[in-house]
């Protein structure tokens, strides 16, 4: 039986969750680029490749939509419904996670 992607279980590897939370303004590649590693203080930073292929699984997944712009060389990008859903559940999933660890280490 094969296995279910990480979106199609509703949990986001780092990249899929950083590039989603930069989205709930619409942005394009090199901007979704920039805003990580700027509010990140450069310790994160997501390539090209890396940046284009997740984005075409969160588009593939219904968690991202493509905005019709007036130059069809800029692709723009916002977050849907089904993905600040799936975000502000995946950002409660990381809370309960590091809860445990810090329950655990005292």
């Amino acid at each position: 039986m094969a296995r279910k992607n990480a979106l199609e279980t509703g949990i986001l590897n780092d990249s899929a969750f950083y590039i989603l939370s930069t989205l709930v303004e619409e942005k394009h590649g090199y901007m979704i680029m920039k805003v990580i590693e700027e509010a990140s203080s450069g310790t994160v930073s997501i390539g090209p490749a890396s940046l284009y292929t997740t984005l075409k699984k969160l588009l593939d997944s219904g968690l991202i939509q493509r905005n019709k712009t007036n130059d069809e060389s800029t692709k723009i990008y916002q977050i849907t419904k089904s993905g600040k859903q799936t975000l502000e559940n995946d950002i409660n999933r990381k809370k309960d996670m590091i809860e445990f660890a810090q329950n655990l280490m005292q």
